[in-house]
């Protein structure tokens, strides 16, 4: 996520602040006055941009949604449409081994904001979807014969990979990339 430099507005400190934070150390064990510190912001900035903390946690996965959005886009635009439901799994291997991976961010905010009318998990529900989206477009596109079921097994091999690679490290990505091929290819 972006630095922040004694020109960048209020509004990105409080945001980077509160990535580098809430990411890092987890939503809950973050107070607010510890983002206003980082961010050398004042409360009536937090509310003037972001009307509380909700907003502020709602915001920031906003930020990480959209840059994982364009990193996987990025990863998948020269695999071929047919290969892209298991070659993503080559994306999540090497986002599970770098030197920041502490879990994904989704499946952290739903652990620790359990309640579903939090903004964030609006969020993370959208992300889901379009996550669940993206699995049945390259299902399709590599000819399976159930796209859905194949999509929501995709989905859980995923899941799995990037949980269990918080406690495991890379491997269980490798693990669910070598289910995916063989589940998208048949065999």
């Amino acid at each position: 996520m972006p630095q922040t430099s004694p020109k960048t507005s209020v509004r990105e400190r409080l945001l980077c602040a509160a990535d580098r934070l809430f990411y890092n150390e987890g939503i809950r064990a973050v107070g607010i006055d510890r983002v206003l510190v980082e961010a050398d912001a004042a409360k009536a900035s937090l509310y003037s941009h972001f009307g509380g903390k909700d907003e502020l946690i709602a915001t920031y996965l906003s930020r990480r949604v959209q840059a994982s959005r364009d990193n996987i886009d990025a990863f998948v635009a020269d695999i071929p449409a047919a290969e892209r439901a298991y070659r993503v799994f080559d994306f999540v291997i090497a986002w599970t081994e770098s030197s920041d991976f502490r879990g994904c961010p989704l499946q952290h905010v739903v652990s620790e904001l359990p309640s579903a009318d939090h903004p964030a998990r609006a969020v993370a529900a959208e992300q889901r979807q379009y996550l669940l989206d993206q699995f049945s477009s390259w299902s399709r596109a590599a000819g399976v014969r159930d796209v859905e079921q194949t999509a929501g097994a995709l989905m859980v091999l995923f899941d799995g990979a990037v949980a269990a690679a918080e406690q495991d490290g890379s491997q269980r990505a490798r693990d669910a990339r070598w289910l995916a091929e063989r589940l998208i290819r048949g065999g």
